[in-house]
């Protein structure tokens, strides 16, 4: 099991590393868990430092650097979301015999997907 290693210092956080740690946790949590975690901690730290960029006045290319990686991360996270559910959800439901619940989940990716790609 992977350990989210955090540091916190006043008023800001920062992710270190994961770190090999068993059974902190009374459930496992898998590897794609993990990083989805770690991919929404990065960003959520990432997105603080941009409000203090635009409250600081800073350099506008600096700013939209920034603000691109956040939306990297958020990307890398919808995709480790999107392989879970397909792998999980949407695999069970197309194991089903039910027409309504598969073309029901079909419509779910394609709406999530072209959301997406706004």
């Amino acid at each position: 099991m992977a350990a989210i290693i955090i540091l916190l210092l006043g008023t800001n956080t920062y992710i270190l590393g994961t770190r090999y740690i068993p059974s902190l946790l009374p459930f496992p949590m898998n590897d794609q868990k993990a990083k989805t975690l770690i991919g929404l901690k990065k960003a959520h730290s990432l997105l603080g430092k941009l409000q203090k960029m635009v409250e600081n006045d800073e350099y506008c290319i600096d700013i939209m650097q920034q603000n691109l990686a956040a939306m990297g991360l958020l990307k890398g996270v919808h995709q480790l979301l999107m392989e879970g559910h397909l792998s999980s959800c949407f695999s069970t439901a197309m194991e089903t015999g039910s027409s309504t619940k598969k073309q029901q989940m079909v419509a779910e990716i394609l709406r999530v997907s072209r959301l997406s790609n706004k």
